[in-house]
C-alpha cells in the first residue's frame, strides 16, 4: 500500500493531537500512540520493518523532548511537578537512554523490540491494576539514592523501547514513591524532558552511517515526521494538563491502566492473534 506526503502528514498531525493530550494528561511520552503509526507508514513508504521501527523510536523522542516540555509548565503552575526528583531522576535517565538507543540501534531487530515494547507496557499496567492505590505520604519519599537507582534503568528502557519512560515511571512514582496521580504525572513528564533528549542522540548518532534512510533524516530521526507531529502535540499538551487537574485521581489512574494495557496487546499481538482487528 502506497501512501502519498499529504496523506501522511495529516495522519501525522492528528497522531500528534492524541498524543500531546496523552502526554499532558497521563504523563506518558505518548510514544505508545506515535510508534506505532510511524512505524506503518514509514513500512508502506517502502522502508524495511527493522528499519521503520528504530526511525519511529528516534523520530517521536525527539517529538516527546517539547512536548514533555509543554506538559511540565502546566503542570509546574498547578504546583504539581517535583523538579527536585524529576531532575535526578532525568540525569540518570539520560544516560540509561543514551546506552539503551545505543544497544537497540546496532544490536535488536524488530522481532524483538516490537514485543518487548509490549511486555514492558504490560507488566506496568499490570503493576498499577493489582497494587492497591497507597496513602500519600510525600514526606516518606525524600530520598535521592532511591531516585538515582531508578532514573538509569528507566532511562535504558526508555533508550531501548522508543519511549520517554512515563509509563513506567508514574506507577513507579505512584505506588513506590507514593506520590499522589497528579503530582506522579507532571514530575514525569519533568524526568522525560531529560530521558527523551539522550534516546534522540543515540539514536541520531547510531543512525548515521545508515545507508537508505528516508530523506531528511539524521540518522534514526526523521526531521519532517518529527515536526508533523510536533506540530500539533505541543500546544495540545498543555490542553491535557490542565484537564488532567480536573479529574479525580482515582479516574485518572483507571484510564492509564486502561490505555497501557490496550497498547501492551496491541504491540504483542494479542489482537492480530485473536483476529480482532482494533
Amino acid at each position: 500500500m502506497s501512501i502519498s506526503l499529504l496523506t501522511a502528514s495529516i495522519i501525522l498531525a492528528l497522531t500528534g493531537i492524541a498524543v500531546g493530550f496523552a502526554q499532558g494528561y497521563l504523563g506518558v511520552s505518548g510514544s505508545f500512540i506515535m510508534v506505532p503509526v510511524v512505524s506503518w507508514l514509514l513500512t508502506a513508504r517502502g522502508v524495511s520493518p527493522d528499519t521503520a521501527l528504530k526511525l519511529a523510536f528516534g523520530s517521536c523522542l525527539l517529538v516527546v523532548f517539547p512536548t514533555a516540555i509543554s506538559g511540565a509548565m502546566t503542570h509546574m503552575r498547578k504546583g504539581a511537578v517535583w523538579w527536585k526528583a524529576g531532575i535526578i531522576l532525568g540525569i540518570c535517565g539520560t544516560i540509561g537512554a543514551l546506552t539503551g538507543s545505543t544497544i537497540a540501534s546496532r544490536f535488536l531487530t524488530v522481532q524483538i523490540l516490537k514485543p518487548a515494547f509490549g511486555l514492558a507496557i504490560g507488566l506496568g499496567a499490570l503493576g498499577m491494576a493489582l497494587v492497591k492505590l497507597p496513602e500519600v505520604n510525600e514526606d516518606r519519599i525524600e530520598k535521592p539514592a532511591i531516585w538515582v537507582c531508578w532514573g538509569f534503568p528507566v532511562g535504558l528502557i526508555s533508550g531501548l523501547l522508543g519511549i520517554g519512560g512515563g509509563i513506567i515511571m508514574v506507577p513507579v512514582m505512584s505506588i513506590g514513591f507514593k506520590l499522589g496521580m497528579h503530582r506522579a504525572v507532571g514530575t514525569s513528564l519533568a524526568m522525560m524532558i531529560f530521558t527523551s533528549f539522550g534516546g534522540v542522540m543515540g539514536y541520531l548518532i547510531n543512525g548515521l552511517l545508515i545507508p537508505d534512510l528516508p530523506p531528511f533524516s539524521l540518522g534514526y530521526v526523521n526531521i519532517p515526521t518529527s515536526a508533523c507531529l510536533a506540530l500539533t502535540s505541543i500546544p495540545v499538551a498543555q490542553l491535557g494538563a490542565r484537564t488532567a487537574h480536573r479529574v479525580p485521581a482515582r479516574q485518572l489512574r483507571a484510564l492509564f491502566i486502561a490505555v497501557m494495557f490496550y497498547v501492551a496487546f496491541k504491540m504483542i499481538g494479542v489482537f492480530e492473534w485473536l483476529g480482532v482487528p482494533v
